[in-house]
């Protein structure tokens, strides 16, 4: 396993990645903070990080949801990452640093509000470890795998639960 890159650097390593050919069990996921956690996605699921920017709040909706904003032309649900993940609200650190990672997942988008964006990490699929027994027997947890880094942790999600689409969505 490998740390590949810093974010800033994240747009020109993926266009240089499509040219090159990469082994069949290599993953590259984008991992960026939550409540002093790490969490990642997939690189190929993330369509872009931007500053956060106005959101409009939308009635009645689920407590994890921020609410919408505006992406040239698109109407963009956006989640709160801490609530989402059942971590602590207060919200510390470098304002900022607030990013919205925006996911996509087949024809769908949404923005996942994350104190900062960490690095791009490459590694093997066999480098994954199981998430813990607790959670793994709870449908909704999006967490579907652990990586060792360095001394800690960075927890693997799934994007369609964690922006709870269906199962049909591919």
């Amino acid at each position: 396993m490998a740390v590949t890159a810093p974010m800033n650097s994240v747009a020109s390593s993926t266009a240089s990645s499509h040219g090159a050919a990469a082994t069949a069990s290599e993953q590259r996921w984008l991992s960026f903070h939550l409540a002093g956690q790490r969490y990642a996605a997939p690189l190929e699921q993330v369509s872009e990080v931007i500053r956060e920017g106005d959101i409009t709040p939308v009635p009645g909706a689920a407590p994890d949801l921020l609410g919408i904003r505006h992406l040239r032309g698109r109407i963009v649900p956006v989640m709160d990452g801490r609530h989402r993940l059942g971590l602590p609200s207060n919200l510390a650190g470098d304002p900022a640093s607030v990013r919205l990672v925006m996911l996509s997942h087949d024809s769908h988008l949404v923005g996942l509000r994350v104190d900062a964006v960490g690095e791009l990490l490459t590694f093997d699929q066999a480098d994954i470890a199981p998430p813990p027994p607790d959670r793994a027997e709870r449908e909704e947890d999006p967490v579907n795998g652990v990586l060792a880094v360095g001394e800690g942790f960075v927890a693997l999600l799934d994007v369609r639960r964690l922006c709870r689409l269906p199962e049909d969505v591919k």
